[in-house]
């Protein structure tokens, strides 16, 4: 009743919107602001402060003093490229070619957000938790090579083209020794390489280029300081080469996973590298992890290091769960306030989409979610998410099958069909 109450004026298709009495959490230099308002029109938040004026034919929702925050980033994930796992024919974030050739191919050109699907069923079963925008991002395959690909920032809204610039996917350590000869040092042989190629010093007609014309002028909008490399590594002495190599050939990185990162945390601060942690990983699962802890978050932070978050294993159909995620952090030293940066304004920033997502703020998309408590808390849920100031509708598979089947607890339908089969769904 309360919610009916609450949104009653809020119709989906609303882009002039005020949002009363709420605790707006703005991730941003502002902080958190009590007992405030947010002001949208045309989809653009127009201003953030106390006792605002609604323009004629606003629609008003009155937060009651509950928290309001951007939409949250997803992580990096296959959201719209992956829809069952096990059925390749619904999987688009990895390429193979290199395991019907004899020599490894290398395709930097390769761009995953091509075969993103705004119509998967992941896309609104991630939005209603409050979830508005991902990185799509490009894995390795056997066959394939320790540069994935390519990705990019999607807002879960519907639209099918990316936002802001493309990322480089690139996975250095251990689980990547089995595509470089079995053996990590070689990964730094055939970085060296590919920027020989780029730079001219490898002829492309030489028997062992391993890039594509196309290859070669993708790689090179990455030299110079241009796009952001991603680079999946965890042990503290891999990341200290990569420093090492992005230093020596002026590569933007940042990192995900680094289970050990916060040994090296002075040097990630100071070449102001963004490092996306797993704040789960807390055992040495394998040799590249043996100094992960949960605290990495905090030490990172500590360190002056921005700190983000993402997920191991299957992050595309559990991107919910990176609240969690965070909130764990946070239950591990790291700053409330921080933690909540490290799912908005820190991932924005250092994705290319921080003039435009990421905070709260007069001129950023109107992406806002109401939480009926602490965002970080599991026991909190999303009351509306808005999108370009819209109220997307609060439904998705789940929540359609869970509704189905609690029908099941009433008296057994007439025509012979069994209960939560209405008749209308045959």
């Amino acid at each position: 009743m309360l919610l009916g109450l609450l949104f009653a004026a809020a119709t989906a298709s609303a882009q002039e919107l005020l949002i009363r009495n709420a605790t707006v959490h703005t991730a941003s230099a502002q902080g958190t602001l009590k007992g405030a308002d947010v002001l949208v029109s045309g989809g653009t938040i127009r201003a953030v402060g106390m006792g605002l004026s609604a323009p004629a034919g606003a629609q008003v929702v009155d937060a009651q003093g509950r928290s309001v925050t951007p939409t949250l980033f997803g992580g990096i994930t296959e959201i719209g490229l992956e829809e069952v796992s096990g059925e390749k024919t619904t999987v688009d974030d990895t390429l193979a070619l290199g395991a019907d050739t004899k020599q490894m191919t290398v395709r930097p050109e390769f761009d995953v957000t091509l075969a993103y699907n705004p119509d998967s069923v992941l896309v609104p079963v991630t939005r209603i938790e409050g979830i508005g925008w991902t990185l799509l991002g490009a894995g390795t395959a056997t066959g394939g090579s320790i540069v994935g690909g390519q990705g990019g920032v999607v807002r879960l809204d519907g639209s099918i083209d990316p936002i802001g610039p493309r990322e480089l996917f690139l996975r250095i350590g251990g689980d990547a020794a089995g595509l470089t000869g079995n053996s990590r040092a070689a990964q730094w042989m055939i970085l060296d390489q590919l920027i020989d190629e780029v730079r001219g010093r490898i002829s492309p007609d030489a028997n062992a280029a391993l890039l594509t014309p196309a290859g070669r002028a993708t790689l090179a909008k990455y030299l110079g300081g241009g796009g952001r490399v991603v680079v999946s590594v965890d042990r503290a002495a891999d990341i200290r080469q990569l420093l090492r190599w992005a230093q020596r050939h002026n590569v933007r990185v940042a990192i995900a996973g680094g289970a050990e990162a916060w040994r090296v945390a002075p040097l990630l601060a100071s070449a102001k590298v963004p490092v996306f942690v797993n704040p789960l990983g807390n055992l040495p699962a394998d040799f590249d992890q043996i100094g992960a802890t949960m605290e990495n978050a905090a030490r990172l932070r500590a360190a002056g290091v921005d700190v983000g978050f993402t997920q191991a294993g299957d992050a595309s159909h559990n991107a919910r769960k990176i609240r969690q995620l965070a909130g764990n952090a946070v239950a591990n030293g790291l700053a409330w306030e921080d933690g909540l940066a490290g799912l908005t304004r820190v991932p924005a920033e250092a994705f290319g989409v921080g003039d435009r997502l990421g905070t709260i703020a007069p001129g950023k998309r109107a992406d806002l979610v109401l939480w009926s408590g602490d965002p970080l808390e599991v026991n909190a849920v999303a009351l509306q998410v808005w999108m370009d100031g819209r109220a997307i509708p609060m439904r998705s598979r789940q929540t359609e099958l869970r509704d189905r089947y609690l029908r099941s607890a009433a008296p057994a339908q007439q025509g012979g069909l069994p209960r939560a089969y209405p008749a209308h769904g045959r």
